[in-house]
């Protein structure tokens, strides 16, 4: 399957290759800034992909291995922030896409190398887990534009790195490699450049070949853990409930019982 977004400037292309569904951020001309229709194309990749079937994970990438993203597409913003009104709509657009990417039901991975700025790492970070090249360079340059950014991605980078670390990202807008990165906690794992995207994707045939239903039930009881609401105990709850009685779970017993891989189905 090969479905793409339009947008104003660049897209956001949707792949599905052995049960990873794809989020690709195109638009290399610009080393895949974010235009304002690509922020709003990101929910609705993300939904498609959270309700396929033959999906297992979704991945979230530059296109052709290129960069992750540079962040938002500076050069429309006389246009989509050209006032309060436009500045909270071009916000909103970037919350949806940082929500959609935090609530999926399936993991959520970032494929992230060369450049990963500003509002890339709020995607990143919105994700489950990062892997990062050794290339990679980060940066979040809010305060070198003036701008703020919205509360929801803040709070992302918050639950990765904490509040020290992310002052200091946002007070120097400093540039920082991959090794730094993964030492604060910003990444979950580098690999070097040139095996990054073979790692990357035995990564992903790991996850991918493993119980989806225990995915679900640890990304809500983390949910819990993290808003520990009526709602969130009571999904975590019924998430880990439907482990106990599925057919991935007798398929995984009687694998451990026989010594072989075991072939769940998402039942």
């Amino acid at each position: 399957m090969n479905e793409s977004e339009a947008a104003a400037e660049g897209r956001v292309d949707v792949e599905v290759h052995r049960k990873v569904g794809w989020i690709l951020i195109d638009n290399l001309p610009r080393h895949n800034a974010l235009s304002l229709d690509m922020w709003r194309a990101i929910p609705e990749a993300v939904g498609r992909l959270d309700r396929d079937a033959g999906v297992r994970a979704i991945a979230m990438a530059g296109i052709d291995d290129g960069p992750f993203a540079s962040g938002a597409d500076i050069s429309e913003f006389d246009v989509v922030r050209a006032n309060a009104e436009r500045s909270a709509q071009y916000e909103a657009a970037n919350v949806a896409a940082f929500a959609a990417l935090r609530q999926a039901a399936k993991p959520t991975v970032a494929v992230i190398r060369q450049f990963c700025m500003g509002g890339g790492v709020g995607l990143a970070a919105a994700c489950d887990v990062r892997l990062a090249a050794d290339d990679t360079v980060f940066a979040i340059p809010a305060a070198r534009l003036g701008l703020a950014y919205p509360t929801e991605a803040v709070v992302d980078i918050v639950r990765l790195i904490g509040p020290a670390r992310t002052r200091d990202l946002f007070f120097t807008a400093r540039r920082l490699g991959a090794d730094e990165a993964l030492r604060i906690g910003l990444v979950d794992h580098v690999a070097p450049a040139g095996s990054f995207r073979t790692e990357a994707d035995a990564y992903l045939a790991q996850v991918t070949s493993l119980a989806p239903l225990t995915h679900r039930a640890i990304k809500s009881a983390i949910a819990a853990v993290l808003t520990p609401d009526d709602a969130h105990r009571q999904k975590a709850f019924d998430d880990a409930a439907a482990c106990t009685g599925s057919a991935d779970y007798a398929e995984g017993i009687a694998a451990f019982r026989q010594k072989r891989a075991p072939i769940f189905s998402g039942r």
